[in-house]
């Protein structure tokens, strides 16, 4: 029920705030404006404002959308809508200039990068708690290990492709590294030791993950954030964990002697030793106990192994603390840092789009409705400032995926009106009869794989 509520939420605010913008344009640029919906279909409520246009205003059954209708001569049909008040036909959007028309229908978007970036500025003018990116030993062979990084260095600044980013929170070097990746660049990665020493630690290449949602540009290079002790959060029903006698709470001290210091590091134990006989070793209420356990096989599909037949599992769910700071701006930094979050946000969406287009980033990254309500319910759950974050996030990417030079989209039209702006004639309406079946093929095809990607992931996670 949450999910749901949170998912109505959040797009009840995004399409009102997009149909808003196009409104208030209109208005303002003196254009008849005869309802505003926010859905499709079948009217669910509806009044007519006392304003002189008398406007209609509609919530529909259909909530993926909505729509302003204006005074427009091309879309009246003869045989069902009655003549228009010859009046009111200096005011039909057909009728304006193109500047005017331009202004209007980019005003949607427009309208969702200022939500975007109000909704950052509350979140950094008021404060974040996020994890501080004060990093773990790491994984020998990874590049972090090779570039010398060590238990407790704290990144400062990210340097790559002649760029200095300040790095506040370990969010702050995921967005870093991921835009940087695209391009493979090496990176300096400036650090402060545990001993207050800064020094620059030189990464050869960052990794392109091609966007996929599923790998971690940080846990590919072998960077992890330095937690305190790991305990054992959940112990599933008819696991491994189960049958050795594990309770919540017991915190993990040594898998087969080697100290546990990070979840992460008995992770990669267990499953590389699927089917194995070892010894946990853990601490319960104040007693250090030696655990035989014997890790169950799972086929290493489910585990995200690649090549290997199985894996192994505990079937026991971690938790491990972490160092969190409220990172905050003063209002004059949070209004910039907002404005240039949307903004970097924007580029690499457009990158990410661009890299699927030629085949050099993965097709999963498209999310349809189903993933959406998810990490809205899952953002709804952890407080109001990951769900703020996670509509300034959704607001940018419709604003991004609006502009799209796609008919059918306010990205199509703005591209007639340019050519209409620069040839000073319009497109003609045959061409735009056939660049609308393209544009609708487009959003058809992007919709299915959308709905596929949700659909897949789904039922990943419950098998």
């Amino acid at each position: 029920m949450q999910t749901i509520l949170a998912f109505i939420v959040a797009l009840g605010i995004l399409i009102y705030v997009h149909e808003m913008g196009h409104y208030l344009a209109a208005r303002a640029c003196g254009v008849k404006v005869l309802r505003f919906s926010i859905g499709f279909g079948r009217p669910l409520l509806r009044w007519v404002s006392r304003h002189r246009d008398r406007t209609e205003w509609t919530l529909a059954a259909i909530p993926l959308g909505g729509y302003v209708k204006m005074l427009d001569e091309r879309e009246r049909d003869p045989e069902r809508d009655p003549p228009y008040d010859p009046a009111d036909l200096p005011r039909a959007f057909n009728r304006q200039p193109v500047g005017k028309r331009i202004a209007i229908v980019a005003a949607g978007p427009v309208a969702n990068f200022l939500l975007a970036i109000v909704l950052y500025f509350t979140l950094f003018a008021g404060g974040m708690q996020e994890p501080a990116p004060v990093l773990a030993v790491p994984v020998a062979g990874t590049a972090a290990a090779q570039a010398g990084v060590r238990d407790g260095d704290r990144v400062l600044a990210l340097t790559a492709n002649d760029e200095t980013e300040t790095v506040r929170s370990w969010n702050d070097l995921r967005m870093a590294v991921m835009a940087q990746g695209f391009d493979g660049a090496g990176a300096v990665l400036r650090v402060r030791g545990a001993d207050g020493a800064e020094r620059d630690l030189t990464i050869a290449r960052l990794p392109n993950t091609g966007g996929d949602p599923q790998r971690d540009p940080l846990a590919t290079l072998g960077l992890a954030l330095k937690g305190g002790p790991v305990t054992i959060r959940e112990v599933l029903p008819d696991s491994a964990a189960e049958r050795a006698g594990l309770r919540a709470g017991d915190r993990v001290l040594a898998w087969q002697d080697e100290p546990i210091r990070q979840a992460d590091q008995l992770i990669r134990a267990v499953r590389a030793n699927p089917g194995a006989q070892a010894t946990l070793s853990i601490e319960r209420e104040g007693r250090t106990l030696q655990v035989p356990v014997k890790v169950d096989a799972v086929p290493a599909e489910e585990e995200g192994e690649g090549k290997a037949a199985t894996a192994g599992k505990l079937g026991a769910a971690l938790a491990q603390a972490v160092q969190m700071e409220t990172v905050r701006d003063a209002p004059l930094p949070a209004l910039v840092r907002a404005g240039q979050q949307v903004w970097d946000t924007s580029v690499l969406s457009l990158k990410l789009l661009g890299r699927m287009l030629i085949g050099q980033a993965s097709l999963q990254n498209l999310s349809g409705p189903l993933t959406v309500a998810d990490y809205a319910g899952k953002a709804a759950n952890l407080g109001w400032q990951p769900f703020i974050g996670f509509l300034a996030l959704v607001s940018v990417s419709l604003g991004v995926l609006n502009l799209l030079p796609i008919p059918v989209l306010d990205g199509g039209h703005l591209l007639y009106y340019c050519v209409e702006f620069l040839t000073g004639r319009p497109v003609p309406d045959h061409w735009q009869a056939v660049l609308q079946k393209v544009g609708i093929a487009c959003i058809l095809l992007l919709t299915s794989l959308a709905l596929f990607n949700d659909v897949s992931r789904l039922f990943l996670a419950r098998s």
